[in-house]
């Protein structure tokens, strides 16, 4: 199966979309904030991004979901700077510290075409929003040169709809966070005012955009929708107001629970988010799931909060002997 950006290219919807991120620039109107900043002039918003791209690390990543990973790996590309600046951030490095290198957009083609030549499922561009017109402008070199491989939005789910609707014919696969069921926890966890209408809003118009996720040949995933929700200490809850409002959008949504937390950046100290989750409270999320009716869920073992925590300083964030375990 092609992948949805060479229709675009050919019918020449993506330089329409092209323009659209420019446009959304500078002022920069790219994330739910609208924060204005005029990036053209080097400000930066909230994300801490200015008028070039950062990436902190590309490599082929087999922390993802199967559909995603493969047996050769996803195409991480990881973009520096977020729209969220959540307390228990595990990427907190490069989300909130800047880490990472500038880089101009043919730099930027030549990674996306490397990771194909090493034969990664798909480009995983991971927090890519602030970095759109740079990204769509590295596509525009990469695709003439034969770029091939799907697309992976991975995101925090916080989007606009104009965003969205600009990514439709370009991005084959969407996985996005459902972080909270609630406003307060968005605010306090995320400085992220509106998320969860903003969110839940962004998620629903995927769906009718590009359906549950499609797996091919070989168990990879083509195109359309993967939901992932991480399981936060003492939130059940909260937890079970997130799948229910996914689960009135539809239960065909592949849904990948993660177990995976692990108090660090500020969250050490978070009277609330200050340790692991427990055993009972990943079943309490497994069995709301299921409850619910959700065709597919990933799961994950509680050891996962040890095995898969990056640290950026690193040439390989990720050298640890044993990937994130998911089933």
């Amino acid at each position: 199966m092609n992948p949805a950006y060479l229709a675009s290219w050919k019918s020449g919807s993506f330089l329409r979309a092209l323009e659209g991120v420019i446009d959304r620039f500078s002022p920069c109107r790219l994330c739910p904030r609208q924060c204005n900043a005029i990036r053209t002039d080097g400000e930066t918003g909230f994300c801490g991004q200015g008028n070039r791209p950062r990436v902190a690390r590309v490599l082929p990543h087999f922390g993802e979901e199967p559909p995603l990973t493969g047996r050769f790996g996803a195409g991480a590309v990881f973009f520096s700077g977020c729209a969220l600046h959540c307390v228990y951030c595990q990427n907190h490095q490069i989300s909130q510290e800047n880490l990472g290198e500038e880089i101009n957009t043919k730099d930027i083609a030549e990674l996306f075409l490397e990771l194909q030549a090493k034969g990664c499922h798909n480009l995983d561009l991971v927090s890519p929003t602030p970095h759109l017109p740079f990204i769509f402008q590295a596509l525009a070199i990469a695709i003439p040169r034969g770029l091939r491989i799907p697309i992976v939005y991975n995101t925090h789910g916080y989007l606009t709809s104009d965003v969205v609707d600009l990514l439709s014919g370009i991005v084959d696969i969407y996985l996005p966070d459902m972080k909270y069921g609630s406003e307060a926890s968005a605010k306090a966890f995320s400085m992220a005012p509106g998320y969860v209408a903003v969110n839940r809003s962004a998620v629903e118009q995927i769906y009718h955009q590009a359906g549950p996720l499609d797996i091919g040949p070989y168990g990879i995933a083509q195109k359309g929708l993967l939901v992932r929700h991480l399981v936060l200490p003492n939130h059940a809850f909260e937890t079970a107001r997130v799948l229910e409002a996914l689960s009135r959008i539809s239960t065909q949504i592949p849904l990948s629970l993660m177990a995976q937390y692990r108090p660090c950046h500020r969250a050490i100290r978070h009277p609330v988010l200050n340790r692991p989750i427990t055993d009972l409270e990943y079943q309490q999320a497994l069995e709301s799931a299921r409850e619910l009716g959700f065709e597919t869920l990933f799961i994950q073992c509680l050891e996962s909060s040890d095995i898969y925590f990056p640290d950026f300083t690193r040439k390989d964030p990720f050298s640890h002997p044993d990937p994130a375990v998911f089933h």
